[in-house]
């Protein structure tokens, strides 16, 4: 006799949908799906986060384009799938992220786990702490690695007996960077005077930067300003500064509070102006060369 209904009505998959199982596929760029629920079909443009999920943006073929939450809901060629992110993106941004890190603040490529070497003959001399400090936290990763110490200066006005008493030659190169090198300034007289030291030609360079101070070095996009305020002659620079931006400035606490403050909005060489960036790059070329 033969079983009308078969032998078991419940064997197989009988929950399994019509058109199969969901299976996930990554929302690549160009990928044609159709939303289930709005019967919209489009490429996939992007995918990005948007109010705190994932959506894929699809654009049908006149060009206009929807938004729809990443997940489960869509189908290729009337299969049933889950879109998921592309990995690629991923990565990339994995990568990017790795890419950054391997970078020091100067934008060099950070060498891993290598230790400070001893402290070479040369020297990098500034004119004060705030100076100093910018290049540290700029470039003393670099510093470290080719055992360069930098040294204040205390002011240039007795550039050429730093010099003197530096005692420059072979294997102890001197890198000198003065504030507000421009034309027809005490600072320029001082350095071509410093220059024309006999024996120094070959060992010692200094370089400068056009700012008042070394604050100026300091993009002013990084404290919200369009450009640094005119300080009229006269005025204590830094004093002015404080003024004008508003912040405390009655006394040198104040002042020092004010410079953490720039210097806290400094993160890479790309929140300095070029014309620091190019001097000191220089100068740690040239205590480095063989």
């Amino acid at each position: 006799m033969t079983e009308r209904y078969g032998s078991d009505v419940l064997s197989g998959d009988w929950r399994k949908p019509a058109r199969g199982r969901s299976t996930p596929v990554e929302a690549e760029i160009g990928l044609v799906v159709e939303d289930v629920e709005t019967g919209w079909v489009g490429a996939v443009v992007r995918v990005e986060k948007a109010g705190g999920m994932q959506v894929v943006h699809l654009e049908d073929r006149r060009g206009r384009t929807r938004a729809y939450p990443l997940g489960p809901g869509y189908l290729i060629d009337g299969r049933p799938v889950i879109l998921t992110s592309p990995r690629a993106a991923a990565n990339a941004a994995i990568a990017a992220a790795r890419a950054a890190e391997s970078r020091t603040a100067s934008g060099s490529v950070a060498a891993p786990e290598a230790r400070a070497r001893m402290a070479s003959g040369s020297r990098i001399y500034v004119e004060g702490r705030h100076d100093a400090e910018l290049v540290e936290k700029v470039w003393g990763d670099d510093l470290r690695i080719e055992g360069v110490v930098v040294e204040m200066m205390n002011g240039v006005d007795d550039l050429a007996g730093v010099i003197a008493d530096f005692r420059p030659g072979p294997g102890r190169r001197l890198g000198v960077l003065v504030d507000h090198l421009v034309p027809g300034t005490k600072e320029a007289r001082i350095v071509e005077q410093a220059r024309a030291l006999p024996g120094t030609g070959a060992h010692v360079l200094v370089l400068g930067h056009p700012y008042v101070d070394i604050w100026q070095a300091v993009r002013p996009e990084r404290l919200g300003e369009a450009r640094w305020p005119v300080i009229a002659r006269g005025q204590s620079w830094k004093h002015g500064i404080c003024a004008e931006l508003g912040w405390p400035h009655d006394t040198q606490a104040d002042i020092a509070r004010a410079w953490q403050r720039i210097l806290g909005t400094v993160r890479t060489y790309a929140d300095l102006e070029p014309a620091l960036l190019a001097a000191v790059e220089e100068l740690i070329d040239f205590v480095t060369a063989p």
